[in-house]
């Protein structure tokens, strides 16, 4: 239970430091661009709705994408150059890191632990599991890829004799 709790405060202290880090660079990307030629666009009505609405709205996004995979980082940056301010961000700061650090403490260490003592008892069997783990993620991707990279069957590709009827 110790390495638990030892682990998990680690990954908090890490998330804390990565996360805010990202805002903090966010917000200064924030600033130059309202001082660059991109300034007239971040001043139209509809960049300013979007604005408020991320700053009143973006906490619970940001505390939500704790638990995602590829978006954590994006969430926070956007909020950061959207100047969602400190005392909304924070909260939403402390709740997901803490969410993400918890999970990865108990169910990354145990999945660890579990791989490592398949391992231990049988190193065939422990490179089986991780090829089997890998050809899993590889066939996901590729699986994924295939299916966004479908044409989109136009009706004007099936000649005029379609359309006539």
């Amino acid at each position: 239970m110790d390495k638990v709790v030892l682990t998990a405060g680690a990954l908090y202290v890490i998330v804390l430091l990565r996360a805010g880090g990202t805002f903090a660079v966010g917000w200064l990307a924030g600033a130059g661009a309202r001082r660059s030629r991109f300034a007239g666009r971040m001043t139209s009505a509809r960049f300013q709705r979007v604005e408020r609405a991320i700053q009143r709205w973006g906490a619970p996004v940001v505390a939500v994408s704790f638990l995602t995979v590829g978006f954590q980082t994006a969430a926070n940056f956007l909020a950061g150059s959207m100047r969602m301010p400190l005392p909304r961000y924070l909260p939403a700061l402390f709740l997901g890191g803490a969410a993400w650090a918890l999970l990865y403490a108990t169910v990354g260490l145990g999945a660890l632990e579990m791989l490592g003592r398949v391992f231990a008892g049988s190193t065939a069997l422990g490179v089986a599991v991780v090829a089997a783990l890998l050809l899993a993620v590889c066939g996901a991707v590729a699986y994924r890829r295939r299916r966004t990279a479908r044409p989109v069957r136009d009706t004007e590709a099936d000649g005029p004799a379609a359309h006539e009827a």
